[in-house]
């Protein structure tokens, strides 16, 4: 019976306790403010909700009437203010009027002090905030190797060991070949970057293709005004290289906009040498292959503008354009024919003369529409093109034991254009502890591959049709989710689901050959995350992904590097399907992740020799099946005011299940240790001087029938500013060791080769910055926006 009455009391409570109130603010002159933001906490001083003023400098609240509030507003150009009200002093109001007080003196823009990021878990991702950091005046590629639970091997992007990474930038895909993307990251400035998000198990509203999402926020106008920047950027490694970034951003009122250009130029060089050994024969082939490439036109170009209609309605438009004219480079290649006695009996030369040019345009068009308190629109418009050009003029002078010696040549050029259109509408509603979100996507993908082939098999060059390729792919993709959020007082949940259906179409012209397929496949998405009353934090969360093949490893046609050795497609491949199940646990900056993760069908490069033509393929396929699991480790370490440690550990247990030569299975396993550890110093807080000291260390890993070995590096960054901060400075040495370089190795059967690599990575860099127009924080109109874009 009391349990009775007690629900009896308390009904009412909920269901009639609660009253609109109506927020007022308003300056010292009765002008109202707009864009002021409104936190609403509770009793026991916890934030319950937040809302923005409209134009009229009003918001308004439900609360209970009877329990005890307390308003917080905060706006750039005013002081802060806050003020609690009992159940009397609510009763009977309908609006609450707060009166903001002018800050007495201007802030500077920078008035931190650069620290270390800060790197916090939210229940579907890792967030590494790295604006006003230390780190911040690198750039992004930088950034990135730097980033918690990222490993960058080999110029190649991993997470948890999968390099199946879709990389966006604030959540739109970007059009990029591997490296192209590095040439895009190297000319952006860590300056313009706000965070970096890990997302191992992607919501289900970005779309299901890759193992994971590597979200780069860019920052948003904060400033009233005019505001530039002028940098220039010098490398000294093995050659100079540099590149010049300006960089403008204008916002008044409801209006911003920003546009920023990218001039590189340089010279880059990769060193190797590939040994090959046929037991058949007992000989050892071996080459030197120290590759330079120029390129000394490289242009990068950003725009974006925002325009806020009304308090309810805001429209976002961007351009990212990258253009590289030409790319040249002739690699001379000298390869020597060793015997079981290790006396050479055959060498011949390979001459590489080649140039590319490279065209990626991206555009944006982004609409957001506030239905009410609770809900809103977002619909997102996409469009990208890549178009890529490659000539190469491969002449190979053959002198082999009992030969006479020989002449060979061979002619390439090779196209590729893809057109990509993407439309996507998505519904968000929230309310108190609930949120919902929901959408449908559409998108086509249309690639043509054009391989013309020409050599001098009969006397002069000549053009070869059945040598020759064309290949074009049309790819339409269906997709609808769904998804819920509950946030509880010590729990978060999290579910959704996405169905993806996609049709597509693939014909190659030699040897001709059609390939259909039409698939729907559901990605059901988990997130549960617990916190204790002393701040312990557990995690675990499932996504299932899908890793659709790239364009370029549909295509069979036969792309030589020289007379033994080239590159070749499968227009067969299979899509990879991934689990990933991942448990988090967090305490006072200690963040830990375990995870598993297992692939269906995976897709990757491999190598493979073939005795009977002496030639060395590699080759994109699908192995049989992969899986992994390990554990991600990362604490930030406050020793003094002024020196930080930051450790990451990432210990792995990865295995590749792939059929050999020989049509045996075989197992490529390893335990593998990825190691960051650096240390910060604040040399002078006035100038923000500091000084970063670190190292990476990577024991090697697996890629179907490939080993790759081991490999480290150490770093040093100083940073410092001058003339009122207006002028930065930074010095970057990397790979100060030259220990950066690794061995790529098949072993098995047969098969015995391997691959000894080095980037050039050892440099030193000096980067210099100007700020100019206004560094000053004014009356700032933010813009409204969602917590995540559409990701494309």
């Amino acid at each position: 019976m009391k349990n009775l009455v007690l629900i009896l009391f308390i009904l009412p409570i909920c269901f009639f306790g609660q009253k609109k109130i109506e927020i007022l603010v308003t300056n010292q002159k009765n002008e109202t403010v707009s864009n002021a933001k409104v936190e609403l906490y509770s009793q026991a001083d916890s934030l319950v909700t937040h809302q923005f003023t409209d134009e009229k400098g009003k918001a308004i609240f439900e609360i209970n009437q009877s329990a005890i509030v307390k308003f917080v507003i905060t706006d750039l150009e005013y002081e802060a203010f806050s003020k609690s009200f009992n159940e009397n002093e609510i009763k009977d109001k309908e609006q609450l009027h707060f009166i903001l007080k002018k800050n007495e003196h201007e802030i500077e823009e920078v008035v931190v002090t650069k620290q270390k990021p800060i790197v916090k878990r939210k229940i579907d991702r890792l967030e590494f905030n790295v604006e006003n950091s230390n780190i911040s005046s690198l750039n992004a590629w930088e950034i990135l190797k730097k980033t918690p639970g990222v490993n960058v091997i080999d110029n190649t992007i991993k997470i948890k060991g999968s390099s199946k990474i879709l990389v966006t930038i604030n959540d739109k895909k970007v059009m990029l070949s591997p490296d192209e993307l590095q040439n895009l990251l190297e000319n952006t400035s860590g300056e313009e970057i706000q965070s970096v998000e890990v997302i191992t198990n992607p919501p289900a509203k970005y779309e299901a293709s890759g193992s994971a999402v590597l979200n780069i926020v860019m920052k948003k106008a904060k400033l009233e005004g005019y505001k530039g920047t002028l940098s220039g950027r010098f490398i000294q490694s093995k050659y100079a290289k540099g590149a010049v970034t300006t960089s403008h951003q204008y916002q008044k009122n409801k209006f911003s906009t920003m546009l920023s250009y990218s001039k590189g130029a340089g010279d880059y060089l990769r060193e190797g040498t590939d040994v090959v050994y046929y037991e058949e024969s007992g000989t050892t082939w071996k080459s030197v292959m120290n590759r330079k490439d120029s390129n000394h036109n490289q242009n990068t170009l950003n725009f974006s503008t925002d325009y806020e209609l009304d308090s309810l309605t805001n429209f976002s438009l961007n351009y990212t354009g990258y253009f590289s004219p030409k790319t040249k480079g002739l690699y001379d290649v000298p390869t020597e024919i060793t015997n079981t006695n290790h006396q050479i009996e055959s060498t011949y030369r390979t001459l590489n003369d080649h140039h590319s040019r490279t065209i990626n345009n991206t555009l944006s068009f982004q609409a957001d529409r506030k239905l009410n308190e609770n809900s809103s629109l977002t619909w997102v418009n996409y469009f990208a093109t890549n178009n890529y050009t490659k000539s190469e003029d491969i002449q190979t002078y053959l002198n082999f034991v009992n030969q006479d010696p020989k002449f060979s040549r061979f002619a390439t050029e090779n196209l590729q254009d893809i057109q990509l259109f993407s439309t996507q509408l998505d519904y968000s509603w929230k309310k108190d502890k609930w949120q919902l979100e929901s959408g449908a996507k559409y998108s086509l993908v249309k690639t043509n591959s054009v391989l013309a082939f020409a050599d001098n098999e009969f006397g002069d060059l000549q053009n070869r049709p059945e040598k020759s390729n064309d290949f074009n792919y049309k790819e339409y993709n269906y997709a609808a989710y769904a998804s819920m959020t509950l946030e509880l007082k010590k729990w978060s949940l999290k579910a959704g689901l996405r169905a993806e259906n996609t049709s597509l179409e693939g014909i190659v012209s030699e040897p001709y050959a059609i390939n259909k397929n039409n698939y729907l496949k559901l990605f059901p998405t988990f997130y549960a995350q617990y916190t204790t009353d002393n701040k312990h934090q557990f995690g675990f969360s499932y996504g299932k992904r899908i890793s659709r093949p790239s364009y370029s490893w549909l295509n069979p046609a036969k792309s030589y590097y020289n007379l033994f050795s080239y590159f070749k497609g499968d227009p067969n491949l299979k899509a990879t399907i991934i689990h990933n199940l991942n448990f988090t646990y967090n305490f006072k900056e200690w963040n830990f992740d375990f995870y598993y993760r297992k692939e269906v069908d995976p897709s990757m490069e491999i190598s493979y020799q073939n005795p009977e033509t002496n030639q060395l393929i590699y080759h994109f396929t699908n192995i049989q099946k992969g899986q992994a699991y390990g554990v991600d480790i990362y604490k930030n370490f406050t020793l003094k005011d002024w020196w930080s440690l930051s450790v990451s550990e990432s210990l792995e247990h990865n295995e590749n299940y792939f059929y050999g030569m020989d049509g045996n299975l075989y197992k490529n396993k390893i335990f593998s240790l990825n190691s960051n550890i650096s240390t910060s110093f604040t040399l002078d807080k006035k100038t923000d001087w500091n000084l970063q000291l670190g190292n990476t260390f990577y024991t090697g890993g697996v890629q179907g029938n490939l080993r790759i070995g081991s490999a480290s590096t150490t770093y040093l960054i100083m940073n410092r500013k001058f003339y009122q901060k207006r002028l930065e400075a930074s010095l970057y040495f990397n790979d100060i060791l030259r220990t950066s370089g690794d061995t790529i190795r098949t072993r098995y059967a047969n098969q015995n080769n391997y691959f000894l690599d080095y980037l050039d990575a050892q440099s030193f860099s000096i980067t210099l910055k100007y700020n100019f127009g206004n560094q000053k924080l004014k009356a700032t109109k933010r813009i409204k926006s969602a917590d995540e874009q559409d990701r494309m």
